[in-house]
């Protein structure tokens, strides 16, 4: 069985446009994944980035742009400058990493639930009452929205190590267990012809 590990965001507007794409992508081709959410403020100083409020004006006009055009072909509302962003996003990547653990749902709704709640309605995802709907909304138990904080908050931090680790540089990133890498939503179809056999 294919396995994939799955670097990612909850403050990410590119995880929310691929909605549960990826999903369907990898219970296509029976992949397993692995989610790890992790501090994308926190990588990009040590991968080569800047975060977007330190970069050029060109790239911010650029990434307005393009996020425009592909919230559009997603068919998904979009807010550009959402009221609650950035926030903080370790509670939403806490209970993410409890629901992994805990399973029962559905974590590619969770994941999607989440990041719409933030880009499309709104909300303020650091909030327990925000995290505790997603997680109900997935079919996880609501509490684990405020159990195994500690471990929980050792396992956020040891994701970024590893992403660091292991060539990561922006959110969504999928890599395979090949080691095949995969940077952005728009790329989930170049990962529907690897684990296809095409690429």
């Amino acid at each position: 069985m294919p396995q994939i590990d799955y670097f990612f965001a909850t403050l990410s507007p590119y995880v929310y446009i691929a909605g549960t794409r990826f999903e369907e992508i990898a219970a296509r081709y029976g992949a397993e994944i692995t989610y790890k959410p992790m501090d994308v403020v926190a990588l990009f100083p040590r991968s080569g980035g800047q975060a977007p409020k330190d970069r050029h004006p060109s790239r911010v006009e650029y990434r307005a742009q393009e996020l425009r055009r592909q919230s559009k072909k997603a068919g998904l509302p979009f807010n550009l400058r959402p009221a609650f962003w950035p926030t903080n996003a370790a509670p939403s990547s806490y209970a993410i990493i409890n629901a992994q653990k805990a399973g029962g749902g559905d974590m590619g709704l969770l994941v999607h639930a989440i990041t719409r709640a933030c880009w499309s309605e709104e909300k303020d995802i650091a909030e327990e009452a925000v995290i505790r709907a997603a997680l109900e909304e997935a079919g996880f138990d609501p509490e684990l929205a405020e159990s195994n904080m500690m471990g929980a908050a050792d396992e956020y931090a040891s994701n970024l190590e590893e992403a660091v680790r292991r060539g990561v540089f922006g959110s969504p990133f999928y890599i395979t267990d090949t080691d095949e890498r995969f940077w952005g939503q728009d790329r989930l179809g170049d990962l529907a012809l690897h684990l296809s056999g095409q690429l």
